[in-house]
């Protein structure tokens, strides 16, 4: 029997959900077609994802579209991905509003052509106000990027007397990432049977629970991510506790 949105328990959904939305080359491939015909059908997951989110009451999605490592795809590829991408975030933004779904865009945006950036920056402020979930969208988004970046501007804080070094803990640390305005993700899913983190939030995973599945991108619906949710719910969470600990904490 397939998994569905009524067996989940509602009152325990994982707040932030991370997805590396992996293996759409591949599936493409196998059907005997070029790449980007894997990506366009993974649009259509990605439609089918945030619809399931935002309809079970998910607050945040994070999706890892676009890495800075993909930039060493071959150069149709990425070209390829990049008239895609501003194509589908034209055709989005009325559904994401007519939803009250808000974007956001975590990554190293000046690597971006121009006219993508363009379309990314209208898409963020005709979404500003919506108040249901956040989809988060990682693009020409690498964790060591992010890390270097936040290192940096920590060391001019410094130098220019605005933080103390001997006051620097995890929480400022925090305040400097590109997610400084999201809670930690508490599940992340990887599609397309890889067991990689693959340079994504590697500090904000750090207590994250893991799922992995077999199926592709392009294929990867509501009922797989019900699936998800529910080994998440079936999982005790320790956070570096012993299991009585957790089951004798009070709520």
């Amino acid at each position: 029997m397939q998994p569905s949105a009524e067996q989940i328990d509602k009152n325990r959904l994982p707040k932030h959900i991370a997805i590396i939305m992996d293996g759409n080359g591949r599936w493409a491939e196998e059907q005997g077609q070029e790449r980007l015909y894997g990506h366009f059908h993974g649009v259509e997951s990605v439609r089918n994802i945030v619809e399931g989110c935002a309809e079970l009451g998910v607050q945040y999605l994070t999706l890892y579209a676009f890495s800075t490592e993909n930039w060493d795809r071959p150069e149709p590829e990425v070209t390829g991905l990049m008239s895609l991408l501003v194509d589908t975030i034209h055709k989005e933004v009325p559904t994401l509003n007519k939803n009250n779904i808000r974007l956001h865009v975590i990554g190293n945006r000046t690597m971006l052509p121009q006219n993508v950036d363009n379309e990314l920056q209208e898409a963020l402020e005709m979404t500003a106000q919506n108040t249901g979930l956040n989809l988060i969208m990682a693009l020409s988004y690498s964790s060591r990027w992010e890390l270097v970046n936040a290192v940096k501007n920590i060391g001019l804080d410094v130098q220019s007397g605005k933080i103390n070094p001997s006051e620097i803990n995890q929480d400022t640390l925090q305040q400097y990432l590109a997610t400084s305005a999201f809670p930690d993700p508490e599940l992340m899913i990887r599609t397309s049977g890889e067991y990689r983190i693959s340079n994504f939030l590697l500090y904000q995973l750090a207590y994250a629970e893991l799922y992995f599945t077999n199926t592709r991108w392009p294929e990867f619906r509501k009922v797989h991510l019900y699936e998800a949710i529910l080994d998440f719910q079936n999982r005790e969470r320790r956070f570096g506790k012993t299991g009585k600990q957790v089951k004798t904490s009070p709520l």
